[in-house]
């Protein structure tokens, strides 16, 4: 048995229970008694216990979305429309808020913190991915982390929403879709001015040297300075 497979073997078994005493080490042990997998097996797949099936269950999620995303027809829709199509994908693809709301709460101790932050951070590289980004300059990492925080405001907005069909939240994350759309016009019209560019040339010529991971480094990872000849 591969560890995927265990690993939603455990998830299966623990999803009913997680809403009532969340992503915890009693929960796992319940998971693994139900699913008939030995704790050698558990600790080889979950060495964290815990907190690695919550991030297992980010990463279906994520699976999930991309899955989709790669069904749809995205050349059909505006560049803002794909955007906020994928972010509502990656929440519609969640079967029951509260899981979510118990993976929040584990994230938010200091202890896991820098897990939820890597988590969100593959997300917005997902979706980014899955969308065809081809930049692989500074670009590469303002995209994700502007995503990150549109993501992750609609997140919390999405679990305090009872509106039919959760319309609030999308009517949420198109505004903020539309803030960013302003700002990156905003970065547009100052790059076409000629004052402003040639005032800013010197202090940012620093950002064209800051390169995107390389081919089968872990998304998030901070990139390279580009060599001097």
């Amino acid at each position: 048995m591969s560890e995927t497979d265990v690993k939603a073997r455990l998830l299966d078994a623990a999803k009913p229970h997680v809403p009532f005493d969340g992503w915890s080490e009693a929960v796992l042990r319940l998971a693994a008694a139900e699913a008939g997998i030995d704790r050698a097996m558990v600790d080889a797949v979950c060495p964290r216990g815990a907190v690695d099936l919550a991030l297992a269950y980010h990463e279906a999620g994520d699976a999930a979305m991309v899955a989709a995303l790669h069904e749809a027809d995205l050349d059909a829709m505006r560049f803002r429309d794909r955007v906020g199509f994928a972010v509502r994908t990656r929440l519609e693809v969640v079967e029951d808020r509260e899981l979510v709301r118990r993976g929040m709460t584990l994230f938010a101790l200091p202890q896991y913190g820098a897990d939820g932050t890597r988590a969100l951070w593959r997300t917005a590289d997902r979706i980014w991915t899955a969308l065809g980004d081809s930049s692989r300059d500074i670009n590469w990492y303002t995209k994700r982390a502007t995503l990150s925080g549109v993501y992750g405001a609609t997140v919390l907005y999405w679990l305090g929403d009872d509106s039919d069909g959760q319309a609030r939240t999308w009517e949420f994350l198109d505004r903020r879709i539309e803030d960013v759309m302003q700002i990156e016009k905003f970065k547009a019209r100052a790059r076409e001015n000629r004052l402003v560019a040639t005032l800013m040339a010197g202090p940012l010529a620093f950002l064209t040297r800051i390169k995107a991971p390389e081919t089968g480094q872990q998304a998030g990872m901070p990139g390279r300075w580009q060599a001097r000849n």
